[in-house]
């Protein structure tokens, strides 16, 4: 009896470590790591809202993510002001990933980029999707600006991303230049960035992935160092001393992240991707430029660089134009 008890703790605690990993994987690849981990299913299924959409509008079928490639919507939202009521996305990033090539294709979309807003048929800022319509208007929005479906999706709080990487202990980050930034808290503290390797704690890598005036590249070195922060969380996510963490971490994922992603499919994910690492990131840009209409900033993306990126994610999904439904 003792033997078989013993036997079952195992096997539970061998599922913990399993299903921390598969959303370390999951949220760590997409850019702010919110999705860290789960201690029960109870937990995981508190974050769980699939929009009464049971597949993109693009799909002429559900996919499934241990045997086709799909796409995640990864929505950074900054509600300070909204006391979390669709507050605008600060970051959206895109990744595709593919089990055939197992690598994972990653787009950073600038916020102020003009896009047709879904439902609205007027052009706007592509983060004032969520200020409009939520979560399913800002992936609408996406699909319609990508030309792909969006199969998962997942958002995350700043207060989140700030405490998950507190949790892990920080990052390390390899800063371009000098800069200062405001942190967002109400002291407004100017934080210190300097040139070469630094070690960031939430606060200031929550700084170092927002700062975009100090950049002479505004939107493009804003979106690469989002990027580079994503690496740095899968390198510091994945580690073995993590593991120690899944309590805490589960209690920040429960609080502050939705997915339409199940437990199941995540277990699919983890199979497909459980030898993963930072080496098979492919990253794309978009270029654009900056305009002003009707005195408001905005960025105005080349439309054939919009076309290039379009076509590598659709090779990428393996879908072609013929195979997209009409969206709604």
């Amino acid at each position: 009896m003792g033997r078989v008890l013993i036997k079952k703790r195992r096997r539970k605690k061998r599922l913990k470590q399993l299903l921390f990993v598969v959303i370390m994987l999951f949220l760590g690849l997409l850019g702010f790591g919110g999705y860290m981990a789960m201690q029960t299913l109870e937990a995981a299924s508190n974050t769980y809202d699939d929009l009464g959409r049971e597949k993109s509008d693009l799909r002429a079928n559900a996919v499934s993510i241990s045997d086709d490639p799909v796409s995640v919507l990864l929505m950074g939202v900054e509600d300070y002001s909204t006391n979390g009521e669709n507050g605008r996305t600060d970051t959206l990033m895109v990744a595709t990933f593919n089990p055939n090539d197992e690598r994972l294709k990653l787009l950073s979309i600038p916020r102020d980029t003009l896009v047709e807003i879904s439902g609205r048929e007027t052009e706007d800022k592509i983060n004032h999707a969520h200020v409009f319509g939520g979560k399913k208007a800002t992936i609408e929005t996406v699909e319609n600006f990508l030309d792909i479906p969006i199969d998962y999706y997942a958002t995350v709080n700043f207060e989140a991303f700030k405490n998950v990487i507190d949790i892990l202990g920080g990052i390390t980050v390899n800063v371009p230049f000098d800069f200062e930034q405001n942190s967002d808290d109400r002291v407004a503290e100017k934080l210190q960035f300097y040139e070469g390797e630094m070690e960031l704690d939430g606060r200031y890598a929550l700084a170092y992935a927002r700062m975009r005036k100090e950049d002479p590249r505004g939107d493009i070195g804003r979106n690469e160092r989002q990027q580079q922060v994503i690496e740095a969380i899968i390198n510091k996510a994945l580690s073995v001393s993590t593991v120690t963490k899944i309590d805490d971490l589960a209690r920040e994922f429960g609080n502050n992240v939705e997915t339409n992603m199940k437990i199941k499919e995540g277990l699919a994910f983890f199979k497909e991707y459980s030898d993963f690492s930072t080496s098979k990131i492919d990253k794309l840009t978009l270029k654009s430029y900056p305009d002003r209409i009707n005195g408001v900033s905005y960025q105005i993306v080349d439309e054939e660089s919009l076309a290039e990126v379009q076509a590598e994610l659709k090779t990428h999904l393996e879908i072609d134009n013929d195979t997209l439904t009409v969206s709604n």
